[in-house]
């Protein structure tokens, strides 16, 4: 199996609800950062190896048909180039409300050693090393939102028209189905992982 289609938005940019969107939609599996919290015994050792050079990306998404969400956003010009005949997608929303999401949730955490639970220790390094990947020294609110809009900039730069997506969760079936060659299907589109959903979520990460 290999992946036919990657998101290289970052976390907060509605992941989780592309995630099921793309299930729904064939592409599933779909590797996102609960995957890595889930199977962390197996996923953490990996992404170590990733962050340090030495990535073995089909040991890495062994099993998934797409992936979406941190890691996999930190490693977005290396995945585009290890699978060519994926297809790209940047999930994206307005820099602004996509700051006050990720400081209310994954900063709050990640950025927080003193509440890591022990147990998860290991993990919340491997997040705190692709963090680090993705923004850099950012750290305020100002350089948060500069990396964010030229992360997106150079993604747009980086990938061709034809195979890229820029999508938002409020744009709904249409353009996804459309870029993805897929019939719409019924029902709403996913909309999840709401602040409450992400510390839901965080709580299998005490229990690693």
């Amino acid at each position: 199996m290999t992946l036919k289609a990657i998101s290289a938005g970052y976390g907060r940019t509605g992941t989780m609800s592309l995630k099921l969107a793309l299930e729904q939609l064939g592409f599933g599996p779909c590797h996102h950062m609960i995957e890595v919290i889930e199977n962390g015994e197996a996923q953490v050792p990996l992404w170590n190896e990733a962050l340090a050079g030495k990535p073995d990306f089909d040991a890495i998404y062994k099993g998934y048909s797409s992936a979406v969400d941190w890691p996999s956003a930190a490693f977005w010009k290396e995945l585009a180039d290890h699978y060519p005949d994926a297809k790209i997608i940047l999930s994206s929303r307005s820099a602004e409300s996509w700051y006050g999401s990720i400081s209310e949730t994954i900063l709050a955490t990640v950025w927080a050693p003193d509440k890591w639970p022990p147990q998860a220790v290991e993990w919340f390094k491997m997040v705190s090393k692709v963090l680090e990947r993705s923004f850099g020294g950012a750290k305020t609110k100002d350089e948060l939102i500069a990396n964010f809009l030229a992360h997106e900039a150079e993604v747009k730069a980086a990938i061709p028209a034809d195979r890229l997506l820029v999508h938002s969760a409020k744009d709904g079936w249409e353009p996804l189905c459309a870029f993805l060659g897929v019939p719409v299907p019924e029902g709403d589109y996913p909309r999840t992982n709401s602040k409450e959903e992400f510390f839901q979520h965080m709580t299998k990460a005490d229990d690693m």
